[in-house]
Order: C-alpha cells, then structure tokens, then sequence
C-alpha cells in the first residue's frame, strides 16, 4: 500500500515537470530564463578611440547578434578607469549593465590608490576576460631614436627632460613607463590622460614624446608611420607584430601585460553570469573574433567566471610587487 502511494505520488510529480504550467513556473524562477529582455548597457572607463573602445564595439556587435537585443556602450572615463568602474559597481545587480574591467581597474588600481570607490573583489561578479595584448612603446618620429638602447642612452643624456603620455594615472599605460623607468636607469616625466586614444593623438602631434600604448590603439598608427614602433612590453615578441622586439630583449624580465575582461555588479543572479559567460567563450573562440582582435594586435581570450575571479587575485599580487617596487603612490 504504501509502495503504491509512493509510486503514485511521483508519477504526479513527473507530469507535473512536463506540464506547460511547470515549465512556465520553472522559467520564472529562473532569472536567465528570459535574459536579455532589453538593452544592455556596457560601461567602458575610458574615452572612445582607444582599445578598450576597439574590442568593446566588436563585443557588443557579437553579444547582439547572438542574443538579438541591443548591447550598447557608454563611456564613462576618468580618474585612472575609477569613475567607470565605480558606476559598475553601483549599478542595479539585474544584468542590464555591465562594466568593462582591466589590468588597471582589478589589478593596478588596488595598490597604486591608497583609496578606491568600490572594492574591486567584494563588488563584482567576474564574467569572462575578453582579450590580452603587450603594450607598445612608440615614439613620435621626430624623436631619433629607433632602438630601447638608444631611447635609454637619450633619456640618460637628459633627465627629466622627455614625457611618455598615459591613457591615465594607474594605467597598465603608466605602469609600463614607470616600470622602463626603474629598470633602465631613467627619468621621465608622465602626462596622464582620460584615455589611450588622446594620448596617442598627442605624441603624433608632438606635444609628448612617447607613449606605452595598447597594441590595439597603436599599431596602426605605427604601421602608417605616424608614430615608430621601438618594442613591445610582452616578455617575448607578440605573435601579430615579429618584427617589433621585445623591451626585455635590452632590459631582461621586463614585462608589462595589458587585458580587458567584463564584470557585472556583485549580486546579479549567478545564472546571468554564466549565460553571459558561455556566449562570450563562444565568441573569443570564433574564427571570426580571433581574426578581428589579432588584426588589431590581440589575442581573443575568454575564462570561466571561477578562472576570470582567480585570475584576477593573482595578478593583483604580482602588479602589486610591480608597484612596491617602482614606488608609485596615488593619494
């Protein structure tokens, strides 16, 4: 008797899960189930022109095909990325914006500021990484320097006397400078700016001298000649530019590594998470990104929440290291 009861009673319950009504129910509590249901808003920290803005638009065109719903930028710059990521993490948790995260915002800014608006563990739920790259330290061409070597043997020759421009203060930008700085022996004045694409425009107009800027930001500039490419921040040559070498090839060890990744506000439902992190792995992964970002001097990389939250850890305490080590300090 009370076999049957049992047997009965879960016979009920498998219907019940087959039925449109559970269904319905199921999906309603289910916060993925729908999403997106509308637009959504990605917060990039910097101003437009530069790579975070490059390899956001190509994002945002994928995700909204993918989805078939609008995924829209709003730039949000200043204060090193700060006030960007800021608004991130106090948007609503419902998956209707997300913030473009960098080396600078989870892993420089951490060190480099004695005090940040938001805590870059505690407040953000980790997607995906998007992209990794060198930076590349170019020079305008009037400077005469063609080699790190004779760019040192210049700066040594005058101290003080060159600026390299930043896409801002706690850059990967402005860490790369003053890392150059510490290993090679120099002095350099730094000209911080709301973004790689200003800062970029003004080292070919002659204003500053030099800058470490992104890959993607520079490269083309380079290739015109409008800017001379003297090398790259990556500890080896980077596989879209062989011709350019490596800084650590005259300063051994030097490594400076720019990445791009998306976060959405702490709180937002798990499975929002995931959902967006699965579409976004599909997506690096594609032939068609792949070949976009390397054309651009990147390499499409996505992660798994965990791996992006771990990551991120990791290299808040090797920058750290990085930091200590130069002496910067931002009050």
């Amino acid at each position: 008797m009370k076999r049957r009861t049992v047997l009965t009673f879960g016979a009920g319950l498998a219907g019940l899960a087959l039925s449109p009504g559970f269904t319905r129910f199921a999906h309603a509590q289910d916060p993925a189930a729908n999403w997106p249901a509308k637009t959504v808003r990605l917060i990039i920290p910097f101003t437009p022109g530069g790579s975070t803005d490059f390899q956001g638009r190509l994002l945002c065109d994928w995700l909204a095909r993918h989805f078939g719903q609008q995924f829209i930028i709003d730039h949000k710059p200043g204060a090193g990325s700060n006030i960007g990521v800021a608004e991130t993490a106090r948007s609503a948790p419902d998956g209707y914006t997300m913030g473009w995260i960098t080396v600078a915002s989870h892993a420089i800014n951490p060190t480099l500021y004695a005090k940040l608006p938001f805590d870059h563990i505690k407040d953000f739920a980790p997607v995906s990484m998007t992209g990794t790259f060198p930076n590349l330290l170019v020079v305008n061409p009037h400077l005469p320097v063609r080699t790190v070597p004779e760019l040192i043997a210049l700066l040594k020759k005058d101290p003080g006397k060159y600026a390299f421009a930043s896409s801002g203060q706690g850059t990967s930008l402005h860490l790369s400078g003053e890392l150059f700085k510490v290993m090679s022996g120099t002095d350099m004045l730094h000209v911080p700016y709301k973004g790689g694409g200003p800062a970029l425009a003004d080292v070919i107009g002659g204003q500053v001298h030099m800058t470490f800027g992104n890959m993607p930001t520079v490269i083309g500039q380079a290739r015109s000649g409008k800017v001379r490419a003297i090398a790259v921040t990556s500890l080896e040559r980077w596989f879209s530019a062989p011709d350019i070498p490596a800084v650590a090839e005259t300063l051994p060890g030097f490594q400076a590594m720019s990445w791009h990744g998306v976060a959405f506000p702490a709180a937002t439902p798990p499975s929002i998470v995931e959902k967006l992190s699965a579409a976004i792995q599909r997506a690096m992964a594609s032939t068609e990104m792949q070949e976009k970002y390397a054309a651009g001097g990147s390499k499409a990389t996505a992660m798994t929440p965990q791996q992006f939250a771990a990551f991120i850890k990791e290299e808040t305490e090797r920058w750290a290291q990085a930091i200590k080590a130069s002496g910067a300090r931002i009050e």
